[in-house]
């Protein structure tokens, strides 16, 4: 199937983007000895915030992504098969909700890298979007995972707000992971729930 952007731009998703359905099919490879290989960050967020939802700490969804179907084959009169369809609008972030009084909305992003994370995975919208979530009150942050290294980091969106100024400015195109260590909060993953991102927002909202 083909999708594409508002502007009718192709969308090629990058490995970290790979639809749900072929998703599942890889983690079903791969989960063979160990729970959690193969999985996602957003396959543990997901978990996390069923955890979140089902103790009724808090009430965080994914959002949907807005798609345009303009093409659909049925090679059968009990299947539809999607050959074409369009971002209505570019998305924002991931994940929002409400969290004892609190609105946190946030997006998640995962690295390869081992020494810092590039920018070029963000996206000018989301920033924007981040930056009026902040202006309201709300509370917004990246939760980025160095998949090689097997580490977690809730991010202020200051801090990326910082770092992306200096990327316009000419500077750095990166985070380096000095500064996740020194101005982010590290989540240590644990079984149930598996991402407690919850416990790192407590402190930036002591830190207000």
């Amino acid at each position: 199937m083909m999708i594409h952007y508002p502007n009718g731009k192709p969308y090629r998703p990058k490995s970290n983007e790979i639809p749900k359905i072929e998703r599942t099919i890889i983690k079903k490879e791969k989960d063979v000895s160990f729970s959690n290989r193969g999985k996602t960050l957003e396959d543990e967020i997901n978990e996390t915030n069923s955890y979140y939802l089902n103790h009724q700490i808090a009430i965080i969804h994914k959002k949907p992504v807005p798609v345009q179907i303009v093409k659909v084959e049925y090679p059968s009169r009990s299947a539809a098969v999607i050959r074409e369809a369009y971002f209505r609008t570019p998305s924002t972030t991931d994940y929002n909700g409400v969290w004892n009084g609190y609105y946190i909305d946030f997006e998640a992003k995962e690295t390869e890298s081992k020494t810092s994370f590039p920018l070029k995975n963000v996206h000018q919208h989301q920033v924007t979007h981040m930056e009026m979530v902040t202006n309201q009150k709300g509370i917004a942050f990246t939760i980025i995972r160095f998949s090689s290294l097997d580490r977690y980091f809730v991010v202020p969106f200051s801090v990326l707000q910082e770092a992306w100024t200096i990327m316009e400015s000419g500077g750095r195109k990166s985070i380096p992971l000095k500064i996740f260590e020194a101005k982010a909060y590290e989540i240590q993953p644990g079984y149930n729930p598996r991402i407690d991102y919850l416990s790192a927002i407590e402190k930036i909202i002591e830190e207000r």
